[in-house]
């Protein structure tokens, strides 16, 4: 599913900046040239296989009403000039959302408040409808983030409050095509992509407002420049293969650093690639793959799914404690041992486990866990879980309100607290970890209001202070 912020699912991603790692440019298609071979060759061979999607690239088909070009799920019909009637009678969509919200923080950094503003705007067509061939899709979106962060001004840690705290700018995202091969068993996405749209999240994941759900410490503080996540999105390919009808294959390949000149200067990556339109191609790639299987209980009724996952960084990193002769870099004052490559595992689970009778839409009680583990020599992160349990329909006419509890978990590595008790450190950084409760409230059609309640542990990592945070999300789509 498209896990950029929408309406029907309002978690997003955070980038974090990566600690101590040096990159090294090097070719992108040299270093993995054979990798998409082999791809490209299974790809082939799964002809005639269940689909995984539609090629109709989720608008209407050719003589369906296109709702005079509006969203179904839009709040308000906006159409100046009657440009999107004509746009989605043409096989494009064009709409977007603002999200507001703000927020309030008692504990660590400093108290007080901050408000952090969203405009989206996106563009999605099925260019068969515009005299190109069957199944390829394109999609364009962008944002202009406004307002100042509660995390970085308040709170300090590395799970961020919001999933949309960002520097303030008015940036391209992702624009990519899309082909959809052999009944639809198999497609191919090729452009500027964010890997946390479709790896390392559970659907759970989407109705809490925490940035941690999407995008984990594990994996925005590991990765260069917070690796290719929102809000800085970077060139690669993906590859999604359905071999039956319960399971599924995603492969991807990123260009490993969506701001390398910026890490190089120990600068902050949004700044760097402020506009997201530096489409870096020459830096060590980031190899992401995860398979899924469905899978049903108690008669069919409580539908549940298993991933497994990981990624590889084909880059240089550094040891977080000792430099290249065995010493102490606290002491020695030198960089870390060079050390080739860096790697994370993850798993996921979700299960629905109780089902509203009646329920046409697998709604009721469901919950999830992610699980996610790093080598603790060449990262800030080397262990990161989360649980939660969802509570869908629960009230009559209100379909699509839901409560969400959960709790998440980022541990500091041994070599990084280790390095903090060498450096005469008072408090060793060790973990970070939170609780969240929040709630969905549809207004109306494409209008949601989500109150949020947040209390974390050692933010930071290490911090002498806790902190709570409470605020809300208002969404506005059209």
């Amino acid at each position: 599913m498209n896990k950029r912020i929408a309406t029907s699912d309002l978690t997003g991603r955070l980038l974090s900046s990566t600690r101590r790692m040096a990159r090294h440019g090097r070719s992108l298609s040299a270093k993995l040239a054979k990798g998409i071979g082999l791809a490209s060759v299974l790809a082939v061979s799964l002809m005639g296989l269940p689909g995984i999607a539609s090629a109709a690239c989720d608008l209407p088909e050719l003589g369906e009403d296109t709702n005079g070009g509006i969203p179904e799920d839009a709040a308000f019909a906006f159409d100046p000039g009657g440009v999107r009637n004509s746009l989605g009678n043409a096989g494009i969509a064009v709409g977007g959302a603002y999200y507001a919200e703000a927020f309030n923080n008692w504990g660590d950094i400093k108290d007080g408040g901050q408000y952090n503003g969203v405009l989206e705007l996106y563009a999605n067509a099925n260019m068969q409808r515009l005299g190109f061939w069957s199944g390829l899709c394109f999609r364009a979106n962008g944002y202009q983030i406004h307002g100042k962060s509660i995390t970085g001004e308040n709170v300090g840690g590395l799970m961020p409050v919001s999933s949309l705290e960002a520097e303030p700018a008015t940036r391209l995202f992702e624009i990519w095509f899309e082909q959809f091969l052999f009944n639809d068993t198999v497609s191919v996405r090729i452009g500027q992509l964010a890997a946390d749209e479709e790896f390392f999240a559970a659907d759970g994941g989407r109705y809490f407002l925490n940035g941690t759900r999407g995008w984990a410490p594990i994996a925005s503080e590991n990765n260069p420049s917070g690796g290719p996540a929102y809000p800085l999105a970077t060139p690669g390919v993906r590859v999604a293969v359905a071999p039956t009808e319960r399971t599924s294959v995603l492969v991807g390949l990123y260009n490993g650093d969506p701001a390398p000149q910026c890490d190089k200067a120990g600068g902050d990556p949004q700044r760097c690639n402020d506009h997201g339109v530096d489409f870096e191609l020459d830096d060590d790639p980031l190899l992401m793959a995860e398979g899924a299987y469905s899978y049903e209980l108690g008669g069919g009724r409580l539908p549940g799914t298993i991933k497994v996952g990981g990624w590889n960084h084909f880059g240089d990193f550094e040891h977080q404690r000792v430099d290249v002769g065995g010493e102490l870099i606290a002491i020695s004052g030198n960089g870390g041992k060079p050390l080739e490559h860096d790697w994370a595992i993850y798993g996921t689970i979700e299960q629905l486990i109780w089902r509203k009778p009646g329920s046409k839409d697998p709604q009721g009680v469901g919950v999830f866990a992610q699980f996610a583990g790093a080598p603790e020599d060449r990262n800030l992160v080397d262990i990161y879980f989360d649980v939660g349990i969802t509570f869908t329909g629960m009230i009559p006419r209100r379909p699509n309100d839901a409560l969400a509890v959960g709790f998440a978990y980022t541990g500091i590595s041994d070599e990084v607290s280790a390095f903090d008790v060498d450096s005469g450190e008072p408090a060793a950084r060790n973990y970070e970890s939170l609780v969240e409760i929040t709630y969905t409230f549809e207004i109306s059609q494409g209008w949601v209001v989500q109150p949020d309640f947040l209390y974390m542990w050692n933010p930071g990592g290490g911090g002498v202070d806790h902190a709570t945070v409470v605020g809300a999300r208002n969404t506005l789509s059209f």
